[in-house]
């Protein structure tokens, strides 16, 4: 009866003001988001502690941004790839990006803004540490409840320590046609867990382990919630790491933003001896993300089909 409406991704909601370990609401949610990053690796959070007034400022600060000339714009550089500034690319000729590497710390956020306005602009330092410090506890609750839920909360700390969070913020162009068109080509996230909102456009789409596309409906009232291949290795296997892609049509552009968790350089990343057993065999050996994140954007890591098992692969 059901089997043509369309797929949609879980939905969790994150609301309550009580939610704290340890208590009955806290253990339901938990089995729900594993059971999500199982099956999807990706889920719909509803999260209310980011008020509305805030996501509203967060995405005129985008559009602000974007708007900059594109010199401007090109100043946003960094040594790690895919954390400055990234547009005017053939292949994905829609999009561009801008990073801002631990913007939940106010003066790391106001060095970036320098950059951009070198009289300063501090209610757009204001927005985007707020919002990046806002939505850095709904990671933080998320990943506390996959640990507990595989029984390996005594590394909370260390894998809590091994991060820091970066914002990018992306702009799709609309294509100026009803024909859909390639706004990012299809990949995995390589970092811990994502937490993606945008506005009102849509484009995101996520693959299934079944090989269907999910075309996700963007609400103001929730955020997307995904792992990336360092936690599917982390957890050695146990969560879904999934391909996404954006496709536009139309003519009004989409902004997003994405709170990124990333091990730091020089941290290994290696599964707990607890998640390693016969039924579940070490999958992939100990790995630095930054490295892995250079061999990602080689000729050979962009051919793979799966750029972590060639990588470090048993």
């Amino acid at each position: 009866m059901g089997s043509d409406s369309p797929l949609k991704l879980p939905v969790i909601d994150f609301s309550n003001p009580d939610l704290k370990p340890g208590t009955p609401d806290w253990d339901s949610m938990k089995a729900q988001v594993r059971q999500a990053l199982e099956e999807y690796g990706c889920f719909e959070a509803l999260f209310n502690k980011v008020q509305l007034e805030l996501r509203k400022a967060l995405l005129d600060a985008i559009d602000e941004l974007f708007e900059l000339p594109l010199q401007t714009k090109l100043r946003n550089v960094s040594k790690k790839p895919y954390h400055g500034y990234v547009g005017q690319y053939p292949m994905v000729p829609l999009y561009e990006s801008m990073g801002i590497d631990d913007a939940n710390i106010p003066e790391k956020v106001e060095n970036v803004a320098n950059i951009f306005w070198p009289e300063g602009k501090q209610s757009f330092c204001n927005t985007i540490q707020s919002f990046s410090e806002q939505v850095s506890e709904l990671d933080q609750m998320i990943r506390r409840m996959v640990l507990e839920s595989l029984g390996v909360e005594k590394y909370l700390d260390e894998h809590m320590g091994s991060t820091n969070y970066l914002l990018r913020v992306m702009k799709y162009k609309g294509p100026q046609t009803t024909d859909t068109k390639l706004g990012l080509t299809a990949h995995t996230d390589k970092n811990i867990v994502t937490i993606l909102y945008q506005n009102e456009v849509e484009g995101l789409e996520v693959k299934t382990q079944g090989g269907e596309w999910i075309n996700f409906t963007p609400s103001p009232d929730s955020f997307v919630v995904m792992i990336g291949d360092s936690l599917l290795a982390w957890t050695n296997g146990r969560l879904h790491s999934p391909l996404h892609r954006v496709m536009m049509t139309g003519n009004k552009a989409r902004y997003s933003a994405g709170l990124f968790s990333i091990p730091k350089a020089g941290y290994r990343i290696e599964a707990p001896e607890e998640l390693v057993d016969e039924e579940h065999p070490l999958l992939f050996k100990p790995f630095d993300h930054v490295q892995f994140l250079a061999f990602y954007y080689t000729e050979a890591g962009q051919k793979a089909e799966s750029a972590l098992r060639t990588y470090c692969g048993v």
